[in-house]
């Protein structure tokens, strides 16, 4: 698919969703490392190519399936953010958009590739705001692209029959999964190509979460402002 011609000016609009469901790496905070790469002796490089927006036991298996078991990943991704804490950053505007989703009472809440240890660690550390639905990877018995984690999420958010849910995501295989999910996605070029967003599907492309904002939530529903997408 050809990258489109245009740019991240799209004048603001407030859209209104039942509930916010979040990614986390790439998305939350910038944490990529090369751990896992470090550990099976492999290229992180290669470990980054093939894994971005899935869960470590899958990328484990492809490489060493004796160790694609949760008690080595949670073992492994739990000293994550203790060993390489200082090298972790939010994402720009995510304290804020965490932070007022609270405040103003939506249904919101994180669906990650990453093992509880790792997410638990992560939001220690950063000092972010806890949320109250949390889907990790040993939730589900297929990662992303597979929808079954941001359904998972819906339900959580006791909203099993609504459609009107927004997930915001950076990597393709996570819009993927919010797309067959039935939701719509904002996705960020955080972390991949404006080119590979769009051609995985994504409803609205933006830098960062600085273009978000939560202008209320009426009758249930979040009125989520969205400004400077791509157009």
């Amino acid at each position: 698919m050809a990258q489109a011609q245009g740019s991240f000016s799209a004048p603001p609009q407030v859209v209104s969703f039942d509930g916010v469901l979040s990614d986390f790496d790439g998305t939350i905070i910038d944490s990529t490392d090369g751990e896992i790469g470090a550990e099976l002796g492999v290229d992180p490089e290669t470990i980054l190519a093939t894994s971005h927006g899935r869960r470590s036991i899958d990328t484990l298996q492809l490489y060493d399936p004796i160790k694609a078991n949760w008690e080595y990943v949670s073992y492994i991704e739990g000293r994550i953010p203790k060993e390489f804490g200082a090298d972790a950053v939010e994402i720009p505007g995510a304290r804020s958009l965490l932070d007022a989703l609270e405040n103003a009472g939506a249904r919101w809440g994180v669906v990650t590739s990453g093992s509880r240890a790792l997410i638990d660690g992560w939001l220690s550390v950063l000092k972010l705001t806890h949320p109250e639905t949390l889907v990790v990877a040993e939730d589900v018995q297929q990662g992303k692209p597979d929808p079954s984690c941001y359904l998972l999420g819906r339900s959580k958010l006791n909203l099993e029959h609504s459609s009107s849910l927004v997930v915001l995501e950076d990597a393709p295989s996570g819009i993927r999964a919010g797309k067959a999910a039935g939701f719509k996605v904002i996705a960020l070029t955080t972390t991949h190509t404006l080119a590979q967003l769009q051609e995985a599907g994504a409803d609205w492309i933006v830098e960062d979460l600085r273009s978000l904002s939560v202008k209320g939530v009426e009758g249930g529903k979040i009125q989520l402002e969205i400004k400077d997408a791509f157009q």
